[in-house]
């Protein structure tokens, strides 16, 4: 005779913060593979650069270290005329901008924040002429746009996380950021805020391994903005 087996309960789902609900909670979110797809724009700024300063280097190179800000990166490549460098980058990047795509389902994430009352801001690398015209295609509230410039150290350093929270006036508690590459991941481990890495964006998440979205409504399914939160963290 077989014996069916016991049904178990359904383990819950891992909380992600650790505030009551009448507490201020923020979503902080990368640009560059969280947002939009600018991989066109920047490939091609990295070919106008290639062209221009003879520089050999292929565009998979400078991908690999997206989230820092650029005068890093040419550090790390070995590039040494930074300045021209970037300007060329730059101005190719803008005249390009019109190639960059949104995500499916990112402007429904957001808003569906927005209604349950989060405070939602970006914490980018790429400098604020740049992102800015990006993110208003959104004509979404972004209460704080982190950008290279101003006080404070960049990613991978906590500091324009912290620092977007106190625009915000979140705990880092009741905060979440998403990114796409290990500088994020290493941002919001050092400012101790929960993380979550964007699956579709462009790069892959470190150890310890952080809890992932597979897409932007997979996110909402994570983090549930509209229900009650309870306590616990994924840091």
């Amino acid at each position: 005779m077989n014996v069916p087996a016991p049904i178990l309960p359904q383990t819950p789902p891992t909380p992600i913060i650790t505030t009551s609900n009448d507490t201020p909670r923020a979503l902080l979110l990368d640009l560059d593979g969280v947002l939009l797809d600018t991989r066109s724009v920047m490939r091609k700024a990295w070919r106008k650069v290639q062209e221009i300063h003879g520089i050999t280097l292929p565009f998979h190179d400078y991908e690999r270290h997206l989230g820092r800000e650029f005068g890093d990166i040419m550090q790390r490549l070995g590039v040494t005329a930074t300045e021209a460098v970037r300007r060329t980058y730059e101005t190719e990047s803008a005249d390009a901008a019109h190639l960059a795509q949104e995500f499916t389902g990112i402007a429904e994430m957001l808003h569906s924040f927005v209604a349950a009352d989060w405070r939602l801001g970006v914490v980018t690398s790429k400098h604020v002429d740049r992102a800015a015209p990006l993110l208003a295609r959104f004509e979404c509230p972004f209460a704080t746009v982190r950008t290279p410039g101003g006080s404070g150290r960049t990613k991978p350093a906590p500091d324009p996380l912290l620092l977007a929270l106190v625009d915000l006036g979140v705990d880092p508690a009741a905060a979440v950021y998403v990114g796409d590459m290990a500088v994020d991941q290493e941002s919001a481990a050092r400012a101790k805020i929960a993380y979550i890495h964007a699956g579709w964006g462009y790069g892959q998440p470190t150890s310890p391994a952080p809890e992932t979205a597979a897409s932007p409504k997979e996110l909402l399914r994570l983090i549930q903005p509209a229900e009650p939160l309870v306590e616990g963290s994924l840091v």
